[in-house]
């Protein structure tokens, strides 16, 4: 019996558009919006607190980094909640929908010229995105049924939706804010999420989805707790979690996020430490693998996650940006490089791999950490290239993304299957939870070098030859660490193949 689904026989299951399930391209659109929604605020975030919120401190730069890098650790700790909620007892439909609204409550906040609504904004986009963002990759997969051969073409068409996205967000929102003010930046963001959950909605209705995405149980569903059904609970728990969530990101001085992160980070790797020593020898070697590969995508992630705040202050204050775009619309680079290169990438894999030349996992993370490394030594040497008002050429950073989108091509998409692979069957779900957390703890790392590379003024036009040095002399450590862990990879790969055993 063939082990793949014939396309035929989906296609009595479900309703089709171009040879995929209908239902793929309401979930292409509703998280297209969504992620427009999320970086068209992301990419104003960090020049709208450094410009406004922080703008009457001295370490208006170091507060920035903190509440930055504690906001982009709570967003990814999140989905790991998130998605055991929707697992056990909301289903991928009503948890979707729930972080929907709540992340386009959270947009619509921020367009309300408030501090104390500036961090409910962000609360309430921390637990939305907690409840959205594992759920819908989530519900493309139960789209198809096991072993169809479409599904990663699917997945190819989705993740596309994820980088347009990413790639026009900040330069509608980034346009906006600069010519008309921060808030109709974060306006559109907030409208840009509300079309996402319209799509959605208008999916439910039109019964694309066919039986997919409902609660596991209905009769958990209702189950009362406190005399109230859970799938009423829930929300109301959500709402509640918001104003301790913004307590937390606004107490900068004290840093509580980053505490609660060092103790999570010690727990898990003592659970780890448990469960590596009690395997056999063989899932013991892969689980040791696994770890590390995680280890190595949260320090990529540390160091490309600066796009976000030292890098777009960087090109607010030191790169002639003039007549080409504003500091906020740079973060559409990654995205365009992503688009541009991830097929031509792709392809590249597969040739490769006819002719038995395709590198393994470990020798693609070095790549793709020696890639990264030398993202930052460009940026490091735009200094030679500086006018008289420390400004320096636009080209730098366009060369830098494209180096470090090259890089993330070689890492982002391969390491999550290899944790599936790698991890024992029972422990796949914790390992996918630790997997999710590393984002967070890269964030950590973001909020870590930024601190190390703040301006303490209250001069919002800080710029000059004095940021130049601190960028570029911060940029070359970067590029050091990022190049010397690239080498050290590369230099361990054969011991890590063996690590690995049959797992590519």
């Amino acid at each position: 019996m063939a082990d793949t689904i014939n396309t035929k026989d989906q296609a009595k299951d479900q309703e089709e558009l171009f040879g995929h399930p209908k239902g793929l391209f309401y979930l292409f659109f509703a998280e297209l919006w969504e992620r427009f929604s999320f970086y068209g605020m992301r990419a104003l975030l960090t020049l709208y607190m450094v410009q406004e919120i922080f703008k009457a401190i001295v370490e208006r730069d170091a507060a920035t980094a903190v509440v930055y890098a504690s906001y982009g650790s709570l967003v990814y700790a999140s989905t790991v909640i998130g998605g055991q909620i929707s697992d056990k007892i909301l289903g991928m439909r009503s948890s979707i929908f729930l972080g929907g609204v709540l992340m386009a409550l959270g947009h619509f906040v921020l367009a309300i010229q408030n501090d104390i609504a500036f961090f409910l904004a962000l609360a309430f986009i921390v637990v939305g995105n907690g409840f959205f963002k594992p759920n819908i990759s989530t519900f493309v997969g139960a789209l198809y049924k096991d072993g169809d051969v479409r599904k990663d073409s699917g997945f190819t068409i989705f993740y596309m939706g994820i980088n347009i996205g990413g790639f026009v967000a900040p330069l509608l929102c980034g346009w906006l804010a600069y010519e008309y003010g921060w808030h109709y930046g974060f306006g559109l963001a907030g409208i840009g999420m509300l079309t996402g959950l319209i799509f959605f909605w208008s999916g439910i209705k039109k019964n694309v989805f066919g039986d997919k995405g409902m609660p596991p149980s209905q009769e958990i569903y209702e189950k009362k707790v406190l005399g109230i059904p859970q799938k009423t609970l829930i929300p109301i728990v959500a709402f509640l979690c918001a104003p301790i969530i913004a307590y937390l990101l606004s107490s900068w001085e004290q840093n509580y996020v980053s505490g609660i992160f060092k103790f999570i980070g010690f727990a898990v790797l003592a659970y780890l430490a448990y469960i590596i020593f009690k395997l056999d020898n063989e899932a013991r070697k892969k689980l040791i693998m696994a770890v590390l590969i995680t280890f190595f995508m949260t320090l990529f992630w540390g160091f490309h996650e600066l796009s976000g705040s030292v890098i777009t202050l960087f090109a607010s204050r030191n790169v002639a940006l003039e007549g080409i775009m504003t500091a906020s619309q740079t973060n559409a680079l990654n995205s365009m490089f992503i688009i541009i290169l991830a097929i031509p990438i792709s392809l590249l894999w597969g040739y490769l791999s006819k002719k038995n030349l395709n590198p393994r996992t470990p020798y693609k993370f070095g790549l793709g950490l020696v890639l990264a490394g030398a993202s930052f030594y460009i940026l490091s040497i735009s200094g030679a290239s500086a006018d008289e008002n420390g400004m320096v050429p636009f080209a730098y950073l366009l060369i830098m993304y494209f180096i470090i989108s090259i890089g993330e091509l070689f890492m982002s998409p391969v390491g999550l299957s290899k944790i599936t692979d790698l991890s024992p069957k029972n422990i796949v779900a914790f390992m996918m939870g630790v997997w999710f957390l590393s984002s967070a703890f890269a964030f950590q790392i973001v909020g870590f070098i930024s601190k190390q590379l703040a301006i303490e003024s209250t001069d919002v036009n800080v710029g000059g030859l004095d940021t130049l040095e601190v960028y570029t002399n911060g940029f070359e450590l970067i590029a050091m660490y990022s190049l010397g862990a690239g080498l050290v990879v590369l230099l361990f790969s054969p011991l890590m193949k063996k690590l690995m055993g049959n797992v590519h």
